[in-house]
């Protein structure tokens, strides 16, 4: 029992000093890493660095608006019939182009025809009592004028040629009206585009008020496209478009690389969106070659001119910071931070109002690197 007790006074004599021990080692670990770290950045203080340069030119910036667009049939038309009936045949193949007046489709005439044949005969039959009128009331103006009849029985006559010629317009109106039914059994295209794919088959009975309608045609050339641009461009547009007849506008592809069409601003919507502080606007295109698609999403570029003579440097060259815009430019092998005021920026190609002169060499790659006055070597 009493060796127990010695051994248990042994292990908390120990404990303490093991744990001394540890917390020291963990000190001297962070001690020395510390060191490490700090060390780092003072290492090869004075190693050159490799950049990249461009030089400060003269020149001039064509200002442009960029936007994602929507392209947009200039007409869209859902093909509906107008009468009731069986769609007897299809005359059209989905997705070519019609012209405007071209026969799309046919519904069965029958019953519209016997109908036209009905108030045609009606109307035949009026014309015949009115030509019996008329000669009726000749007759009766010569008896008149011998006394042989009363005037009363003249103004009968009248009255009835009267009535009669009544019936013939209600009548004429009414073959019209049939006439016309009859033509609407024929579908033709009210616009010159492209159709779509057809909501029916030959077979079925097409009504009137079939929301899907026999198919759809959407003006295709000339085609629009629609975008929004920030309200901080308006006026510059506006100006713009002051300035000149027409506004040309370029329409890319997805990643902006190829031009698919060029052409003019049509109109300003009339007011800017409160929820995204936008105004939409509508270009034309002739899209002779249809690279134009609609709803298709692309690029646009509304040129809006060029500046004044100015200097131009690499966007890529310019470093934003408390202090504002600024640059490295090299000289004598070393890199010296310049502030700058910078102005227009497009494509990659920046204005620069002053802080720099002409031939000044600014970096473009490696920036990173760098600090004041450090020794560089140029690459390329």
């Amino acid at each position: 029992m009493d060796d127990v007790r010695r051994g248990s006074g042994s292990w908390r004599w120990l404990l303490p000093v093991l744990i001394a021990g540890l917390a020291a080692a963990a000190a001297w670990y962070q001690l020395n890493r510390a060191s490490t770290v700090g060390e780092m950045p003072l290492r090869n203080p004075n190693k050159i660095s490799s950049v990249r340069v461009a030089p400060a030119e003269q020149g001039r910036l064509d200002i442009q608006v960029s936007a994602i667009g929507t392209v947009t049939p200039l007409n869209t038309v859902v093909v509906r019939s107008r009468v009731d009936g069986i769609l007897d045949e299809i005359l059209f193949e989905e997705g070519r182009e019609v012209v405007r007046g071209q026969l799309l489709a046919r519904i069965e005439p029958d019953v519209y025809e016997s109908r036209l044949q009905q108030a045609l005969g009606q109307f035949q039959q009026n014309q015949a009592q009115l030509e019996n009128a008329r000669a009726n009331l000749r007759l009766y103006q010569d008896l008149l004028r011998k006394n042989a009849i009363p005037k009363q029985q003249f103004d009968s006559q009248t009255a009835v040629l009267r009535e009669l010629e009544a019936a013939a317009k209600s009548l004429q109106a009414q073959v019209d009206d049939a006439r016309l039914q009859r033509s609407w059994t024929d579908i033709r295209a009210p616009i010159s585009g492209r159709l779509g794919l057809r909501q029916i088959d030959a077979g079925n009975l097409i009504s009137a008020s079939a929301a899907d309608g026999l198919v759809t045609i959407a003006q295709t050339s000339p085609i629009a496209v629609v975008f929004s641009i920030p309200e901080t461009e308006l006026l510059g547009l506006r100006q713009a478009l002051l300035g000149q007849d027409t506004l040309p506008v370029e329409a890319l592809d997805r990643q902006a690389q190829d031009v698919l069409a060029v052409g003019r601003i049509l109109a300003l919507d009339n007011q800017i969106d409160a929820a995204t502080g936008t105004l939409k606007v509508k270009a034309a295109f002739d899209n002779e070659y249809e690279s134009l698609f609609p709803n298709q999403f692309v690029n646009v570029r509304v040129g809006l001119g060029s500046t004044e003579e100015t200097l131009i440097i690499p966007a890529d060259a310019v470093q934003y910071g408390a202090r504002g815009s600024y640059v490295y430019v090299v000289e004598e092998g070393r890199a010296f931070l310049r502030d700058i005021v910078a102005g227009e920026q497009v494509e990659g190609r920046l204005a620069v109002v002053s802080g720099l002169v002409e031939g000044d060499l600014v970096v473009t790659d490696g920036l990173d690197r760098l600090r004041d006055g450090r020794e560089v070597s140029v690459d390329g």
